[in-house]
């Protein structure tokens, strides 16, 4: 296996923010980078046939890749009696980079390493701290380096973030409510400080891309039809799909938080019955202290409400079946808004507590009027917002590897 070169001096010196690029691209070298990394080791006739590409085509992304040290090949794995390169097969270098992804929540911040192939290799959790916004990201980034560091023979190639809020993924500036961030350079900040190019999400968007790139479809050419994505934890947020690629407004995502529920809860905006401010963690956790479920003494949060849940409480299970009713009932109004061809819903809301998503399914199909098709929660369970941060971090790999390597300067 090959030696990386050293990041260039110039790379660490200048901030390199990049839109990140949340679809299933088409051109031929992320499509054979793409089924390298889901089905690899594969051998070339393999990805010519999944890619639609000819032998020669393949062939000569796959020399490219190999130079730029993306693949490499496993000649222990050739066929017995196989002559020629082609017969090699080929697979992402899944030991020599890294990327560095991070979602920053409006309590816990989570920072992941990912090698190329979209794999999870490390994770760590700090609280998300508040005060002055760029003190806070400071804090956030040398966090992400110090976690970085730990893995001394890999490069980092790239930084991702994602965040909800309104999010200008071309500038990287963020306005973010719920934190009191205003214009906010999460990417100048994060990327200078890392040395990295970075990318920056609106989060819901970037859950939804990691359905796209991070599952076994990936290798797809495209996923056609329309996808709703729903999550819901301590914020709320949609996104829409089309034909594999993730909808990304000029203007930031939309918004769902003050969807009306029906119910009596109080919002900050002066209004009662909004989304959020009813079926949040922090909204469910009030509320539990208000009813008495969750006492002064006892470790009052939203984990200690599931567990109270596990353990029997009717009133703490009852309480999570309103939330499932509400949530059911909401996705079913919205799926007659949008009419998707496929809804995934995703956050610890749906997550955490399998006992109430019978109720999710029972509210869900009694509020829509559209014949029932594709619907299903996440498969990264509550890991959602890691892969999301990943995502970000290597969408634009997975959309021009060659391009972004030149961009990463290795």
């Amino acid at each position: 296996m090959g030696v990386a070169r050293p990041r260039s001096p110039r790379a660490a010196n200048r901030i390199r923010i990049v839109p990140p690029d949340l679809r299933i691209a088409d051109g031929t070298g992320a499509s054979v980078f793409r089924v390298a990394a889901n089905r690899g080791p594969v051998s070339r006739d393999v990805i010519a046939k999944i890619t639609g590409s000819s032998i020669a085509t393949v062939n000569r992304q796959v020399a490219a890749l190999l130079s730029a040290g993306l693949l490499r090949e496993r000649a222990d794995l050739a066929e017995s009696g196989a002559v020629g390169r082609p017969r090699v097969p080929v697979e992402v270098d899944h030991e020599r980079y890294l990327t560095i992804g991070i979602h920053i929540g409006a309590v816990t911040t989570g920072i992941v390493a990912s090698d190329l192939r979209g794999r999870i290799i490390g994770a760590v959790e700090v609280p998300t701290p508040a005060g002055d916004q760029e003190v806070a990201l400071a804090s956030i980034t040398a966090s992400a380096k110090a976690f970085a560091g730990r893995w001394h023979r890999r490069i980092p190639l790239w930084a991702g973030v994602a965040l909800g809020g309104r999010v200008d993924s071309t500038t990287a500036v963020v306005t973010h409510p719920r934190l009191g961030w205003v214009d906010a350079p999460v990417g100048a900040i994060v990327g200078g400080g890392l040395g990295l190019p970075v990318s920056v999400a609106a989060h819901v968007e970037a859950m939804a891309a990691s359905e796209l790139l991070l599952t076994p479809d990936r290798d797809v050419p495209e996923i056609k039809g329309t996808g709703l994505y729903f999550y819901v934890r301590e914020t709320a947020g949609v996104a829409i799909t089309f034909d594999g690629k993730v909808h990304t407004p000029a203007g930031g995502p939309g918004s769902v938080t003050h969807f009306p529920t029906g119910s009596s809860a109080r919002c900050s905006c002066g209004g009662t019955g909004c989304l959020e401010a009813t079926v949040s963690d922090r909204a469910v956790v009030q509320r539990a202290r208000a009813e008495g479920i969750l006492a002064d003494r006892d470790d009052v949060t939203v984990q200690s409400l599931y567990r109270l849940a596990r353990e029997g409480s009717e009133s703490a299970h009852g309480l999570l079946v309103e939330r499932a009713t509400v949530l059911g009932r909401t996705v079913g109004m919205l799926r007659d808004l949008f009419n998707p061809d496929r809804v995934v819903l995703g956050g610890q809301a749906f997550t955490e507590y399998p006992a109430a998503v019978p109720h999710v399914a029972r509210a869900f199909s009694t509020s829509t009027t559209l014949p029932r098709k594709d619907i299903r929660i996440t498969g990264f369970g509550n890991r959602v917002q890691a892969h999301a941060a990943g995502v970000v971090s290597l969408s634009s790999l997975y959309s021009d590897p060659l391009a972004a390597m030149k961009r990463a300067d290795i």
